[in-house]
C-alpha cells in the first residue's frame, strides 16, 4: 500500500468501526496527539482509539476527504458526528489531520480542530463561556487520559 492507501485505509475502519484495521495502519512507536488528549506514544494511542471505538454508537458517523500523501508525509480531513454527554448534545467535529510515514506506516498523527468549537456543542454553556481557555483544555486533557488510563488497567 502507498500512503495515500494508508490513510484511506485507517479511516475506512474509523467509520467501521474496526479499531483492529486502523491500528494495522500504525507503527509501534506512533505518536498521536490531538487537544483531548494531548500526546500520546505508542499503546496509549492504539488504546485510545479502541477506547473510543468501544463507546461509539450507532447513530455516530465518520466521514473523511481530501487525501493527500507523499513517500513521508500526508494530510486528511474528517468529521465525527455524534451525540455527547447525558444531555446528548449533537456534535459535529472538523478536524484536519496531518501525518509523517516509516516502514510503510504511520508514525506520526496530529488532529487539529477547533476545541471552542467542540466544548460549545458538547458542553453548551460552560463551553462557550470557558471553553476557550487553557483551563479547560488542560481540564478536559487529565479528565480524557484519566479515561483512558481506567481503560488501559481494567
Amino acid at each position: 500500500m502507498d500512503n495515500k492507501e494508508i490513510i484511506g485505509k485507517f479511516y475506512t475502519s474509523f467509520s467501521n468501526g474496526n479499531f483492529e484495521g486502523m491500528l494495522e495502519c500504525y507503527h509501534k512507536d506512533v505518536v498521536f496527539e490531538d487537544a483531548v488528549f494531548g500526546r500520546l506514544e505508542g499503546e496509549s494511542a492504539f488504546k485510545m482509539w479502541e477506547m473510543l471505538l468501544s463507546q461509539k454508537k450507532g447513530d455516530t458517523k465518520i466521514s473523511f476527504n481530501n487525501i493527500e500523501a507523499n513517500a513521508e508525509t500526508g494530510k486528511a480531513n474528517w468529521v465525527a458526528e455524534y451525540f455527547y454527554g447525558e444531555k446528548k448534545r449533537k456534535v459535529i467535529n472538523e478536524v484536519s489531520a496531518a501525518f509523517k510515514f516509516k516502514d510503510g506506516k504511520i508514525i506520526e498523527h496530529f488532529d487539529t480542530f477547533d476545541l471552542w468549537k467542540w466544548t460549545k456543542q458538547a458542553m453548551g454553556t460552560p463551553g462557550y463561556l470557558l471553553g476557550w481557555t487553557p483551563y479547560m483544555k488542560t481540564k478536559i486533557q487529565q479528565t480524557t487520559n484519566k479515561r483512558l488510563d481506567a481503560f488501559m488497567n481494567k
